[in-house]
């Protein structure tokens, strides 16, 4: 089974960069991770933002395959303890067929058919925080997650 991040935009800020390279390299014990980093929209400061999430939208969609396991990053979605969070995951690991596939959408969030696709929305926070931060934080609750289900010492109770 393969766990996908979708994420709009590319990595600018150096130290995030490295911060998500840490979390995929250590991730790499526990399970196969694919990073896809979708292209920032051409002439986006002269789209409107329900212009912009469209555009996104579709290049969302394209990445996906029929039977990918859709969960959206969003404000709006389920929040979850880390406790929670790994056993949330482990659930979906077991029952899905294809991938298990985590979006991070523009600064706008995403279009209605991205919603429409979607199996699930989850919230890291209940704080609004930049697009860039969300890839740092969802990467250390993943490998938190993993290390959670195997019972390895990085997250105390």
């Amino acid at each position: 089974m393969k766990i996908k991040l979708l994420a709009v935009g590319k990595t600018d800020t150096q130290y995030i960069a490295e911060a998500i390279a840490v979390y995929e390299k250590r991730l790499k014990f526990y399970t196969s991770l694919e990073i896809k980093y979708l292209p920032d929209i051409k002439n986006a400061k002269s789209l409107s933002a329900d212009q912009l999430k469209e555009k996104e939208g579709t290049a969302i969609l394209a990445q996906l395959n029929d039977g990918d396991d859709v969960l959206l990053l969003d404000e709006g979605g389920k929040m979850f303890t880390s406790v929670e969070f790994s056993e949330f995951l482990s659930k979906k690991i077991v029952g899905s067929a294809k991938a298990v596939v985590f979006v991070i959408g523009g600064a706008y969030g995403f279009s209605q058919a991205v919603y429409n696709r979607a199996n699930i929305k989850i919230s890291l926070s209940p704080m609004t925080l930049t697009h860039q931060m969300v890839r740092v934080l969802f990467a250390e609750q993943l490998y938190r997650a993993f290390t959670n289900l195997r019972g390895d010492s990085y997250h105390h109770i």
